[in-house]
This record gives structure tokens, C-alpha cells and sequence, in this order.
């Protein structure tokens, strides 16, 4: 095969698709590997890193995708803008491609070309796909970052201290939502020294926050359907987050950093923390909103921007992975690796679409578009209607029921 690697267009996109050592691998078993000169740059790789394992490097951006079997990409397709990229007659695009975003008519026209597209935002959440989770991999990432983006940018330190001029107390950490991210930003708060707590509507992760070092929040609510069967968090209504707000307004107003991550694919962000908790925090304190890309958890965060309100500055940067572009790079680069080998069958291309991985990702095949994540959205949709034409059927029975109750004694009554 020829493996493609360009380099990314997005601005402020860091991070490569494809490192030296998951090349030299490629190269090893045989494969061609062309990557776009100065891909590797920002991550920290030069050109003649990839030369040296025997990769091909070429000048022209455009060149790489030309003749390419497999193009690897961070970014592309719906999670880009401007022009799309040159992607050739029946070639294979595998990427991060924003498909809840993703231009109908771009799809059709991938689809006349045959090119196979997969979106690794679409990997199952099954133990044989873990290695190639790569929103996993670079939501550990962004849980990292915005513990530290917090702990630099709080005026108090985050450990405790007890010296000579007097006992400083830890700063209160306070994390909301406990999925990849959360996890990892309540460790690193930990580790800092920090006394950390955290919230997530799905108890079940409790035994995981407190295996961290954080104190798990609980809150008086229903939270019986709050997690998918793949351990997603689901949309809740709004008077659920109604009451949520409510329990949570003390807890915000205690905590000197606020980190929130609970986002949901495909949807806007739930807005969990409204300006009122914010003006319970002391002034000086610092919000980290790594949800900011779906508008955010916060009311006041925007996305890509650093706001301040009543004296506490919120964070609404987005791609936090990166700005750790090097290690990012070879998290995202191994799931690649790993995803790319499930496709292999003795070293060339065998697309199986009755494997759940391949089935979940595969966006455009054989000249058709799929949208396998917009058919489980419809059928999701579906069933709440099935669920609600039930409730409206119980509701007439209770109804005949009490009707039929009231004629009863009425004709008791004559």
C-alpha cells in the first residue's frame, strides 16, 4: 500500500497523523509512506526524521494524496473548513472528519469517486477497540491540560503548604463530569496536591473518582437512565438539569477551579453551570470549560476565547490536545496504526462491513453514503416516539379506567 500523510490545514491544528516510529513500522511491513513536508513540524518531528525510517517526503501538499492507497489525517472532511481535500478515485480517508458536521454534498461526491471515509470519532466503545479510541486517547489529553492550565493560571497553589509564615490551605478543585477527560483532570488536581471533587450524573463512575483521590459529589436526583449501554452519558431533560443546577450551586461557589467536560457527540454541550453559581466563586478564580467547542457547560464561556465574569476568568479554548502536539501525535498515531491494521487482511485493504468497528466509522463505501451515527440517532428518536405513543396509551387507559370507575357509581347512585 501507499500511505499518505498530509499535513493539516486547520489553524492552530499541532499535531500529526502519523509519527516517525509508527512509519518506520509501516515501512518495515512493506508499505510506502509519503508524508507532506513539514508535516511533523509543530509535534516536534522534522523531515529528515521521516526520510531516515524511509519515508517518502514531498514538497508539494497535493502530491500526497495523488496515487495515495490510505491518506491518515487528524482533521478533515466536516471537521474542517474551506475547500475540501483532493481525495483520489477509491482511495481510503481515516481520520477524526467531523461527521456530525459534514456536508451532505460532499459526502455524495466522495461517494461518486468511491473513496472509503472512516471517522475515528465513531470507534465503538468495546474492549477490542480501545487502542484505536482516539477521542479517548486526546480527551486524556485535554483532562491533563486543563488541570494544569488551571493550577497556572489560579492565583493560590494548588497543594498544601505548612511552613514558617503559616499554613496554606489546598485549593478546592471541583470537576464536572467524570468520563476520559474528567478522569484525568481529577488525577492530575490530585497529584498537584489540590483537594478535588467531582460530579457526574452516572454513579456508577464513583468508585473511579474516589480510586483517583476526588470525592465524589452526590446529588439527590433520578439518575436512572443516565449512561448508554456503551457507558455514555445520555441528554437529559430539561427539568433534570433544572435540578441538577440547584444541587450544584453550593458546590461551585465553594471551589476556587472549576473544570467541566461533559459534552455530548453530535449535540451542543449542556450549559450546567449558569452566571449565577459562577458568582458565588471568589474573585480570582478560574473555570476551565474543555466543552467550550459544543458553546460550552458554562453560560458565560465562548468558544476559543478567555472571558472573565465578577472577577473569575473562564477558559473556553478548544483542541487542547494540541497544544501537547508531541505527545498527542503519538497517542493519535498508534490508534491510527492499530485501526489501519484491522482493515488489513495479509497487508492489503479488506473492508469487512460486517466488523462492528468497520461498520460503527465507515461514513462513505462502494459508492453509498452510510451515516452509520445518523441511523442510530433515527433509530434512538424512534424509540423515544414508541416510548412516548406507550405512556399516551397508559394515560387513555387510566382515563377509560377512571371513566368507567365513574359510571360505576353512578349507576351504584341509582
Amino acid at each position: 500500500m501507499i500511505v499518505g500523510v498530509p499535513s493539516e490545514t486547520t489553524a492552530g491544528e499541532a499535531r500529526v497523523a502519523l509519527t516517525p516510529l509508527v512509519a518506520d513500522d509501516l515501512v518495515d511491513s512493506g508499505h510506502d509512506v509519503r508524508v507532506a513536508s513539514g508535516a511533523g513540524e509543530m509535534s516536534d518531528w522534522t523531515d529528515d526524521e521521516y526520510r531516515e525510517v524511509g519515508c517518502e517526503v514531498l514538497e508539494d501538499r497535493a502530491d500526497v494524496f495523488d496515487g495515495a492507497d490510505v491518506v491518515v489525517q487528524v482533521q478533515g472532511l466536516g471537521a474542517v473548513d474551506g475547500d475540501p481535500d483532493p481525495y483520489d478515485a477509491d482511495q481510503t480517508v481515516i481520520g477524526l472528519l467531523g461527521p456530525y458536521g459534514v456536508d451532505d454534498d460532499e459526502l455524495a461526491a466522495l461517494a461518486d469517486r468511491g473513496v472509503n471515509a472512516f471517522a475515528l470519532e465513531l470507534i465503538p466503545r468495546i474492549s477490542r477497540a480501545q487502542s484505536m479510541d482516539a477521542l479517548s486517547s486526546m480527551a486524556s489529553i485535554g483532562g491533563y491540560k486543563g488541570a494544569m492550565v488551571a493550577a497556572e493560571e489560579l492565583p493560590k497553589l494548588f497543594p498544601m503548604e505548612m511552613t514558617a509564615a503559616g499554613t496554606v490551605q489546598p485549593a478546592d478543585v471541583f470537576v464536572v463530569g467524570a468520563g476520559v477527560a474528567g478522569l484525568k483532570a481529577i488525577a492530575t488536581a490530585n497529584r498537584l496536591g489540590a483537594s478535588v471533587r467531582a460530579y457526574d450524573i452516572r454513579p456508577e463512575v464513583k468508585e473511579e473518582v474516589e480510586s483517583l483521590g476526588g470525592e465524589f459529589v452526590e446529588l439527590d436526583l433520578d439518575t436512572g437512565d443516565a449512561s448508554d449501554d456503551e457507558g455514555h452519558a445520555r441528554e437529559q431533560d430539561d427539568d433534570f438539569i433544572r435540578k441538577q443546577r440547584e444541587m450544584m450551586t453550593r458546590v461551585v461557589g465553594e471551589s476556587d477551579v472549576l473544570i467541566t467536560t461533559a459534552a455530548i457527540p453530535g449535540k451542543p454541550s449542556p450549559e450546567l453551570v449558569t452566571t449565577e453559581m459562577i458568582d458565588g466563586m471568589d474573585a480570582g478564580s478560574v473555570i476551565v470549560d474543555l466543552a467550550a467547542e459544543g458553546g460550552g457547560n458554562c453560560e458565560p464561556t465562548r468558544a476559543g476565547e478567555t472571558v472573565t465574569h465578577d472577577g473569575v476568568t473562564i477558559f473556553g479554548q478548544t483542541n487542547h490536545p494540541s497544544t501537547v502536539s508531541h505527545t498527542a501525535s503519538q497517542l493519535y498515531s498508534n490508534n491510527v496504526n492499530n485501526f489501519l491494521e484491522n482493515l488489513l487482511d495479509d497487508g492489503s485493504l479488506a473492508i469487512d462491513t460486517e466488523d462492528e468497528i468497520v461498520d460503527s466509522t465507515l461514513l462513505v463505501h462502494d459508492g453509498t453514503v452510510r451515516n452509520p451515527h445518523l441511523d442510530d440517532e433515527e433509530g434512538d428518536d424512534e424509540e423515544d416516539d414508541e416510548e412516548n405513543d406507550d405512556e399516551e396509551g397508559d394515560e387513555e387507559n387510566d382515563d377509560d379506567a377512571e371513566s368507567n370507575a365513574d359510571d360505576s357509581e353512578g349507576n351504584d347512585a341509582n
